[in-house]
């Protein structure tokens, strides 16, 4: 199995994403707290946008690494990986 289009940028996702982790777990604690809704709300946007923002990330790098090498092979992995970005895409718009 071939790595994947973000192995050089693994590192920096997982920063991102243990950033967000920490977001979540301080919105969790927001609600313990019983902190007035809006507040919480200002937070959960903010997670969103940060997971939305790895989300970007990720599929930069499919389409700059993965789909670029199967549209130069050609062939069925080409549409096959166009189909596959394509349903991503759809996935990350209608989220």
């Amino acid at each position: 199995m071939e790595a994947p289009g973000y192995a050089a940028d693994k590192d920096a996702v997982l920063k991102r994403l243990r950033r967000i982790e920490g977001q979540v777990r301080g919105i969790a604690g927001m609600v313990e707290d019983e902190r007035y809704c809006i507040d919480v709300l200002d937070q959960v946007s903010a997670v969103t946008r940060a997971i939305q923002g790895v989300a970007l990330v990720l599929l930069d790098e499919h389409l700059a690494h993965c789909v670029a090498d199967a549209v130069q092979v050609g062939g069925e992995e080409k549409e096959a990986k166009l189909a596959e970005a394509s349903a991503a895409i759809a996935r990350l718009v209608r989220s």
